[in-house]
Protein backbone atom coordinates (compact mmCIF):
# COMPACT_ATOMS: atom_id res chain seq x y z
CA UNK A 1 0.00 0.00 0.00
CA UNK A 2 1.33 3.48 -0.80
CA UNK A 3 -0.22 7.23 -0.41
CA UNK A 4 -0.81 8.72 -3.56
CA UNK A 5 -2.49 12.25 -4.24
CA UNK A 6 -5.71 12.35 -6.08
CA UNK A 7 -7.10 14.86 -8.68
CA UNK A 8 -10.46 15.13 -9.84
CA UNK A 9 -11.31 17.58 -12.76
CA UNK A 10 -15.13 18.34 -13.34
CA UNK A 11 -15.90 19.25 -16.26
CA UNK A 12 -19.71 20.63 -17.06
CA UNK A 13 -20.62 20.08 -21.01
CA UNK A 14 -22.97 23.19 -21.05
CA UNK A 15 -21.72 25.91 -22.84
CA UNK A 16 -20.82 28.51 -21.31
CA UNK A 17 -22.15 31.43 -23.62
CA UNK A 18 -25.45 28.79 -24.85
CA UNK A 19 -25.96 26.99 -21.25
CA UNK A 20 -26.58 24.27 -23.35
CA UNK A 21 -25.22 21.15 -24.56
CA UNK A 22 -23.81 21.59 -27.85
CA UNK A 23 -22.46 17.95 -28.66
CA UNK A 24 -23.26 14.68 -27.69
CA UNK A 25 -21.21 12.95 -24.50
CA UNK A 26 -19.29 10.62 -26.57
CA UNK A 27 -17.99 13.54 -28.54
CA UNK A 28 -16.72 14.93 -25.09
CA UNK A 29 -15.39 11.57 -24.13
CA UNK A 30 -13.21 11.17 -26.36
CA UNK A 31 -11.65 14.76 -26.34
CA UNK A 32 -11.09 14.43 -22.59
CA UNK A 33 -9.65 10.63 -23.72
CA UNK A 34 -7.39 12.80 -26.37
CA UNK A 35 -5.78 15.50 -24.05
CA UNK A 36 -5.31 12.82 -21.14
CA UNK A 37 -2.98 10.63 -23.81
CA UNK A 38 -1.38 13.69 -24.93
CA UNK A 39 -0.50 14.87 -21.86
CA UNK A 40 0.47 10.99 -20.70
CA UNK A 41 -1.50 10.38 -17.63
CA UNK A 42 -3.22 7.50 -16.44
CA UNK A 43 -6.93 8.06 -15.91
CA UNK A 44 -10.43 7.26 -15.14
CA UNK A 45 -13.59 9.44 -15.72
CA UNK A 46 -17.05 8.88 -15.26
CA UNK A 47 -20.47 10.78 -16.28
CA UNK A 48 -22.68 11.87 -13.70
CA UNK A 49 -25.52 14.40 -13.61
CA UNK A 50 -25.59 17.60 -11.41
CA UNK A 51 -27.12 20.68 -10.82
CA UNK A 52 -25.80 24.03 -9.72
CA UNK A 53 -27.12 27.88 -9.15
CA UNK A 54 -25.96 30.53 -11.75
CA UNK A 55 -24.89 33.92 -10.07
CA UNK A 56 -28.54 35.18 -11.04
CA UNK A 57 -30.39 32.59 -8.99
CA UNK A 58 -31.23 30.68 -12.25
CA UNK A 59 -30.59 26.70 -11.55
CA UNK A 60 -28.89 24.32 -13.93
CA UNK A 61 -28.68 20.70 -14.31
CA UNK A 62 -26.24 19.39 -16.98
CA UNK A 63 -23.92 16.36 -17.33
CA UNK A 64 -20.29 16.22 -16.08
CA UNK A 65 -17.51 14.78 -16.88
CA UNK A 66 -15.24 13.64 -13.97
CA UNK A 67 -11.92 13.16 -14.39
CA UNK A 68 -9.87 11.24 -11.46
CA UNK A 69 -5.64 10.65 -11.64
CA UNK A 70 -3.40 9.52 -9.26
CA UNK A 71 -0.29 11.02 -8.54
CA UNK A 72 0.25 13.93 -11.82
CA UNK A 73 2.05 16.71 -10.58
CA UNK A 74 -0.32 19.42 -9.39
CA UNK A 75 1.68 21.93 -12.82
CA UNK A 76 0.26 19.25 -15.63
CA UNK A 77 -3.50 18.71 -13.45
CA UNK A 78 -3.74 22.62 -13.71
CA UNK A 79 -2.54 22.51 -17.74
CA UNK A 80 -5.50 19.84 -18.36
CA UNK A 81 -7.87 21.40 -16.82
CA UNK A 82 -6.98 24.74 -18.36
CA UNK A 83 -7.46 22.99 -21.62
CA UNK A 84 -10.24 20.80 -20.92
CA UNK A 85 -12.00 24.32 -19.76
CA UNK A 86 -11.05 25.85 -23.30
CA UNK A 87 -11.79 22.88 -25.49
CA UNK A 88 -15.17 22.54 -24.10
CA UNK A 89 -16.24 26.40 -23.87
CA UNK A 90 -16.43 26.54 -20.33
CA UNK A 91 -17.03 29.75 -17.66
CA UNK A 92 -13.87 27.46 -15.01
CA UNK A 93 -13.87 23.72 -13.78
CA UNK A 94 -13.93 22.45 -10.52
CA UNK A 95 -10.78 20.81 -9.57
CA UNK A 96 -10.41 18.78 -5.87
CA UNK A 97 -7.37 17.05 -4.63
CA UNK A 98 -7.27 14.59 -1.97
CA UNK A 99 -5.12 12.37 -0.28
CA UNK A 100 -5.90 8.24 -1.06
CA UNK A 101 -4.06 4.97 0.10
CA UNK A 102 -3.65 2.92 -3.25
CA UNK A 103 -3.30 -0.66 -2.49
CA UNK A 104 -3.80 -3.16 -6.08
CA UNK A 105 -4.56 -6.86 -6.07
CA UNK A 106 -3.74 -9.72 -7.42
CA UNK A 107 -5.31 -13.08 -7.36
CA UNK A 108 -4.75 -16.03 -10.71
CA UNK A 109 -6.81 -19.17 -10.62
CA UNK A 110 -4.67 -22.24 -12.20
CA UNK A 111 -6.77 -24.03 -15.22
Amino acid sequence: MHNARQATIYIGLNDSASKQQKFETEKYISLLKNVCQSYHVAFSMNTITGGYFHDDGTYVEENTLVLTMLDVPDEIVQEIAKDLCMFFHQESVMVTYSDAQVHFVRETIEI
